[in-house]
């Protein structure tokens, strides 16, 4: 700690000294023990922006590794084509698709019951009654409900009376067709195929604008299975579309096979989205390593780094490297370098990847690259290992590498930031008694010149003799 000299010029000026610097001049030489306090609370929190940064780019490895270990992930994707999409298209293909080739021959389409009535003027009132599906819907002038509550049609046209059929659980679906001759009621049944037949009685359903003549409605479509066969086994479907012929696999039947042709529909893996995923991982991979690598150096100052040479630098660079070199213990594919991954030439520890060798595995391998992602009965995989060591290593609690090393320094900085608060408050009152001892020596030293005025006045009137004259 420096030393402050107070001067305090010629005693009998009269001037005085300056208290404000002088004090100043004190707080500055006593603050100084806080110095190394806030020199090693500054060197701690660049630690941890430098670890919090490591632990989002870890943290982005890990989703980045997801993708390739989760059981639904691009490896459970798959991909469908047909060589004749006017007869059978693919819609969907789920993780429970196998990859293979499937022969198709569709004899033919499900159809659908459906009815009309018989023709009559759009704007025309219905009356009496129309059952479907046992539902009966009666239609009257006056104000009425069914059995169930619901309201009745009243003095009501085709069309209110589709409108009516629609919003309550008939078994159809209504509609107004108009032609040349009329309006007509359209009946189609929500079930397709042959299981679809609906029962309707409009005996009671009259044209009240017509002389109460009788509306009929009589089927016009008749509802039937499709018929097709999947590698040479026939079956039926009530619905074109079909869910359940190829597990997996959603196809839309749209046409009959022509002459009887068969239609070759493909399952593949998606190998596309496989690869662009392991180009993903590689990325972040790299990220973290690039990371880790700048800590070792320094900043554009010149300056080392934040955690240059520290303990959890060495840490997570060890166990990132054991966990990338990992070899698996069983599966054609035992190591990253057979997919294509391998170190690059900088020698720096980031990774390189060859999409051709990727691809070419991918083809002749593609069981053996899940493997090797993901967990299995057989061993631990290169995939779990590694996200293992992604959860040790990074800001997961209670243990993770990076979470553990933020809890430390956040110790370490709550007992600096109150030695430093301590200190602040002891400094501050003692700012505050200086200033008043140093104030009060002040205002002593102004008033000398007139204490000295008076005792030369004193000593001239006891001897007569003026100091200030005479000197």
């Amino acid at each position: 700690m420096g030393s402050v000299g107070i001067s305090f010029g010629s005693p009998t000026s009269g001037q005085g000294f300056d208290v404000s610097s002088t004090v100043s001049q004190i707080v500055a030489n006593l603050q100084a023990v806080e110095t190394p306090w806030k020199n090693q609370l500054t060197a701690l929190q660049s630690q941890d922006t430098a670890l919090t940064s490591i632990g989002t780019d870890l943290s982005s490895l890990s989703t980045a590794l997801n993708a390739l270990t989760d059981f639904e992930g691009v490896f459970s994707e798959k991909e469908g084509s047909s060589s004749d999409t006017s007869v059978v298209a693919l819609t969907n293909a789920t993780s429970a698709a196998v990859a293979g080739s499937h022969a198709i021959v569709v004899s033919k389409l499900a159809q659908t019951y459906s009815y009309a009535s018989s023709a009559i003027g759009a704007s025309d009132t219905l009356t009496g009654s129309l059952t479907i599906n046992g539902q009966t819907i009666i239609l009257s002038d006056g104000t009425a409900t069914n059995s169930d509550g619901s309201l009745i049609p009243q003095n009501d046209t085709l069309s209110t009376l589709a409108s009516y059929i629609n919003d309550g659980d008939y078994g159809v679906q209504a509609n107004v067709v108009t032609t040349s001759q009329g309006s007509q009621l359209s009946l189609v049944s929500d079930t397709s195929g042959a299981g679809g037949a609906v029962t309707i009685d409009s005996s009671g359903l009259t044209d009240a604008s017509a002389d109460g003549a009788v509306v009929t409605l009589s089927q016009v479509q008749q509802g039937w299975d499709a018929e097709f066969s999947v590698d040479g086994v026939s079956t039926t479907s009530s619905s074109n579309t079909v869910t359940n012929a190829i597990p997996g696999v959603t196809m839309q039947l749209l046409d009959a096979s022509p002459n009887g042709e068969s239609v070759q529909v493909e399952i593949t893996n998606n190998n596309t989205d496989v690869e662009t995923a392991v180009s993903s991982f590689v990325t972040a991979y790299n990220k973290v390593v690039g990371d880790l690598n700048t800590q070792e150096g320094n900043d554009s100052s010149g300056n080392a780094e934040p955690l240059y040479g520290s303990a959890t630098l060495a840490l997570l660079q060890e166990g990132l490297q054991q966990a990338i070199n990992y070899t698996q213990s069983s599966g054609a594919i035992t190591s990253l370098s057979q997919l294509g991954v391998t170190a690059s030439i900088a020698d720096d520890g980031t990774l390189t990847l060859d999409n051709s060798t990727l691809d070419s595995m991918l083809n002749s391998n593609f069981q053996d690259a899940v493997s090797f992602f993901q967990a299995s009965a057989s061993g631990t995989s290169f995939g779990t290992n590694l996200t293992n060591a992604l959860t040790s290593l990074g800001n997961n609690q209670p243990s993770g590498g990076i979470y553990l090393a933020l809890q430390q320094d956040s110790t370490q900085e709550s007992d600096l930031n109150a030695n430093i608060t301590t200190e602040s408050a002891a400094i501050s009152t003692e700012q505050t008694q200086l200033t008043t001892e140093l104030n009060a020596a002040n205002y002593t030293l102004q008033e000398i010149p007139q204490q000295l005025d008076e005792v030369n006045e004193l000593y001239s009137a006891i001897t007569g003799y003026n100091q200030n004259l005479n000197g």
